[in-house]
């Protein structure tokens, strides 16, 4: 489909109908202590519900509980093979990429700071890597699984948060529409998938189309299960660059929350990473793939390290001509990525299981080995929006 200005306006009056209305009822009945409390012991696909659920509670389970009945498998296994190839690069473009982009959209950096747990990146950082770890399982929908468990507890914690800013009157409406509407799903959506390939592309990562857009179509079965409208999502990756550029132009700007919440990311990752020498990586990398405009309106510090990153696509595309001409050298590779990616996601989760719990109120103010051959490499869709 074609996006316009008419039809982006349309996509922020539209939330997610399912989710409200379990939330609401859930508020309404007095029922989200006892909700949160019993889901704690529900986790897995298969495991029976709690005894006492409440019965709106158990009827949004069921209606949600399995994936979308489109679904290519061939592509989701395509899409795990991308994720076990990636996975490290995968987890540096969500870190330094996809969350810096979420601050640099003032009406989100604004509603992220509005929750008591979002005042710590790492708990958001963590939930976001343990979610992708979840979906990238060789079998993350079916039974034993934590995938679908978690995404149905995320579309409720969205609705809960449209649920109390909407009833408090901390939302302009007319003018921000519907808090985490429908277009801004879509957006999250983009900056979760687009970018993050658009990152690798930057970084000189060598992607395989067919590896590139089954990583694509993994996130848009995300996105159906978490109540994104399948009518108005983009269906492939041209059309995703239309809508993520239009979405971008019409809503990224500066904001004393993208500021707050970018510092925060920023102090977080200077302490996973040893030692303080290498602390000012962390901002040369954001600014590297964000681009300095974004970098400079959330108060991102410029460094020396800023021309060295740099040269990381030079270092890193010798490790993939490496990957792409040695089996023995892909291997090992990947095996190096997976274990970065467990000390990286072990280090923000300390080890617990993270759980997605509907927040009963908000802050008081806003604060602030492949199978997939690597030929015919990938490359973004060309801009659709003069920038």
């Amino acid at each position: 489909m074609t996006y316009t200005e008419e039809t982006m306006d349309s996509l922020r009056l539209v939330g997610d109908e399912l989710a409200d209305a379990t939330v609401a009822t859930l508020f309404e009945r007095g029922e989200v202590g006892k909700f949160n409390t019993l889901m704690r012991y529900f986790s897995t696909v298969g495991q029976d519900l709690p005894e006492g659920l409440p019965e709106v509670a158990r009827e949004y389970l069921h209606v949600t509980s399995a994936p979308p009945d489109w679904v290519d498998w061939g592509e989701m296994e395509k899409a795990r093979l991308f994720f076990i190839d990636n996975n490290v690069h995968v987890s540096t473009a969500l870190s330094f990429a996809s969350m810096p982009a979420c601050y640099v959209i003032p009406h989100v950096a604004r509603l992220l700071s509005a929750t008591h747990s979002l005042k710590y990146p790492s708990k958001r950082m963590a939930e976001t890597g343990q979610f992708t770890v979840y979906l990238m399982q060789p079998g993350a929908f079916e039974a034993g699984s934590r995938f679908i468990p978690a995404a149905q507890k995320v579309r409720l914690l969205h609705a809960s948060i449209r649920h109390h800013l909407k009833r408090e009157g901390r939302w302009d409406t007319g003018s921000l529409g519907t808090p985490i509407c429908q277009e801004d799903m879509i957006g999250g959506q983009m900056l979760f998938s687009l970018l993050v390939l658009d990152s690798l592309h930057r970084l000189g990562i060598h992607m395989s189309i067919d590896g590139a857009e089954a990583y694509f179509y993994a996130w848009r079965v995300v996105g159906a299960m978490l109540g994104v409208d399948q009518e108005q999502v983009p269906a492939d990756l041209d059309s995703a660059r239309q809508f993520f550029d239009l979405y971008m132009i019409r809503h990224m700007g500066p904001s004393d929350e993208g500021v707050q919440l970018t510092r925060q990311l920023i102090d977080l990752y200077e302490e996973v990473v040893p030692g303080t020498l290498f602390d000012p990586v962390v901002g040369a990398l954001i600014r590297f793939l964000v681009g300095d405009t974004c970098a400079d309106w959330l108060d991102v510090p410029r460094t020396a390290w800023d021309t060295a990153v740099k040269a990381a696509p030079a270092l890193l595309n010798i490790l993939e001509s490496i990957e792409d001409r040695s089996p023995l050298g892909a291997w090992a590779l990947d095996r190096l990525g997976h274990f970065t990616t467990v000390f990286e996601l072990s280090s923000l989760t300390r080890g617990r299981i993270m759980h997605y719990a509907i927040p009963e109120q908000l802050k008081k103010d806003y604060g602030v080995s492949s199978a997939i051959p690597r030929t015919k490499r990938w490359t973004p869709p060309a801009p659709t929006v003069a920038m």
